[in-house]
Order: structure tokens, then C-alpha cells, then sequence
């Protein structure tokens, strides 16, 4: 299995573990990634062992929470930026492999524009508010379809067949759709400064964008997204970078360290953040682990990062 695969294997076996898939589904799921019953049961009992025993964890980089806080996140506040967020038209350019498929949000008066990276389910209607909210606070954004070359998110039926879809893709496409995106996202936004937002199996595609060498972004911003192996950044040395954790989300987040040893060496400007209380996919408000704490303070610190790099 490559990293990636791995990855989206162990979030099946996680959400199971949590509760949120019965093993019959996960089971499935992980058939559909190529993992048989054996190896998969392997996986659920490790993933089982790996989960934190403590209730909760904070970072310096993140404001301390209270437990009457972590109860609040459950409320049902508005997603950060929603009340501003402009529509997507649905776009296609010729990539590297064929035609590639978005979503795209002009900003009315854009101060940069953004290329936006779903997680495992592919561009769905969530991804696609993301760049609508992007470009609603004066950032274009494409929100990028990674399995256009097999027809499109759209094609599948079966949600768990996209993700297993996207689980045997060769990394390097992945790469090189992606290139080709940020070369959509300059040629709707010329002399714009170019950013990066991803989430989940996109955080990681951040990563890998960023070791794989991309001058052109000025700032990037992975969330909760899996470290590639012994990466190197420097290639993307005009990039700012923050990254986003959940601190329950151990999986992920014990790769922070790591991360930023990278960026320190690599000499890139980078803020890491751990949100206290917060779990992996914290800021998608569609589903279960949603936090509107977390999110909220992300998405300040998403501004904040962009009005100072992008705009």
C-alpha cells in the first residue's frame, strides 16, 4: 500500500472504532481499498489501541479550552464564513491525463485566489462551500475533482467506491492534477498570489504539493492532513504555512513534530496549531466531528495568514 492508501484505510478503521461505521461497512470499505478480512481486522484492533485514553489535549500554539467549551462545540452555529460564501460554477480545463473538473468561486473583488483540496469523498457539496466561503472574504478558489480522470466524483453512486477510487491512484497523478490546477487558478487569476487550502486526504495532498516543489504559492494551509515520509519543502521556499490539527486526533497529529522540523528546515514561515478538544475533520460542518470552536479559530487563523501572504 502506498502512504496515502494506508492512510485512508486507517480512517475507515477508525471510524469504526469511534463508532461511526458499524464493521460490517468498514469491512466492506476496506474490500474496496484491497485490504482482505484478515488484514483488516488487524487494522481495527490497531487502531483500536491507538486511540488516546486521555479526555482531551491543548497546544501552546492554541488557546486553552475549558470542558464547558468542548460541550458548547456541539451547538449549532453557522460554519465559519457561510454567511458571505458566493456560488461555484462548474469548470474543466485540459490536465496533464485528460480533462480535469472543478468547482470555481470568483471573488467580487479578489485579493488572491486559492486552489482548494477535498478529502477522501472527492468534490462534493461541502468542498465546494469551502471555495464559495474563500471567495465570499475576497479569495478566488477551485476546488479541484482528483478523480476527473475516472469521470468524476459525480460518476459514483456508491460514496465508499469514490474514496477507494481515489485509495488507487498513483501519487504522482495526484501531483501533477494539481499543478495543472494551480495553473487554472493563475490563468482565472492573473497576477493574483496563489494559495493552497486542503482537507484531510487533501491536507496531505498539501503536503505532498509542498514537498514536491511549488514556488508559486505563497501560503498554504493543511488540515489535519497526513506527513508524507522525510519530507523536504525547500523547493516550495515562498510558501507561508499553517498548519491545522485536532489534538484527539492522534493519528494525525503526532506527526506535528515532524512537520515542523521540515518547514523550520527548510526555512519556511509556518504556525502549527493544535486545537484543543478537537478531533480529525473538525471543520467540516457536514459531518460528525464537526467542532464550531475549532473551527471558528481556524478559519481566523486562515485570514489572518492570507490577508498577511496572499492579499
Amino acid at each position: 500500500m502506498t502512504p496515502l492508501q494506508r492512510y485512508i484505510a486507517e480512517e475507515i478503521a477508525t471510524d469504526h472504532v469511534d463508532g461511526l461505521l458499524s464493521r460490517r461497512e468498514a469491512l466492506r470499505r476496506l474490500a474496496l481499498l484491497g485490504v482482505g478480512s484478515a488484514a483488516a481486522s488487524s487494522l481495527i484492533a490497531a487502531c483500536a489501541s491507538d486511540k488516546p485514553t486521555t479526555a482531551a489535549s491543548t497546544s501552546s500554539s492554541a488557546s486553552p479550552s475549558s470542558s464547558a467549551s468542548a460541550a458548547a462545540s456541539a451547538s449549532a452555529a453557522p460554519p465559519p464564513g457561510m454567511a458571505t460564501a458566493l456560488p461555484t460554477t462548474p469548470i474543466t480545463w485540459p490536465g496533464p491525463n485528460g480533462q480535469l473538473q472543478g468547482a470555481w468561486a470568483q471573488a467580487a473583488s479578489p485579493r488572491g485566489a486559492v486552489l482548494v483540496i477535498h478529502e477522501n469523498k472527492g468534490l462534493n457539496d461541502w468542498v465546494r462551500s469551502v471555495a464559495g466561503r474563500l471567495a465570499g472574504i475576497g479569495y478566488s478558489a477551485l476546488a479541484i475533482d482528483l478523480l476527473s480522470e475516472e469521470g468524476g466524483t459525480a460518476t459514483f453512486t456508491d460514496p465508499a467506491a469514490a474514496t477507494a477510487a481515489l485509495g488507487k491512484i498513483a501519487p504522482d497523478r495526484f501531483v501533477a492534477d494539481l499543478k495543472s490546477g494551480l495553473d487554472e487558478v493563475a490563468r482565472r487569476a492573473p497576477g493574483q498570489k496563489l494559495g493552497v487550502v486542503g482537507f484531510c486526504f487533501g491536507g496531505g495532498l498539501t503536503w505532498q504539493l509542498l514537498a514536491a516543489g511549488e514556488p508559486r504559492l505563497s501560503a498554504a494551509v493543511p488540515f489535519y492532513g497526513p506527513l508524507p515520509d522525510n519530507p523536504n519543502f525547500s523547493g516550495s521556499k515562498n510558501a507561508a504555512v499553517l498548519g491545522l490539527y485536532g489534538a484527539l486526533d492522534q493519528r494525525v497529529t503526532s506527526t506535528e513534530p515532524a512537520a515542523k522540523a521540515a518547514l523550520d528546515q527548510a526555512g519556511l514561515v509556518n504556525n502549527l496549531v493544535v486545537e484543543p478538544y478537537a478531533d480529525h475533520a473538525f471543520f467540516n460542518d457536514s459531518g460528525p466531528r464537526y467542532n464550531s470552536i475549532a473551527a471558528a479559530d481556524a478559519w481566523t487563523r486562515l485570514q489572518d495568514l492570507f490577508t498577511q501572504h496572499l492579499a
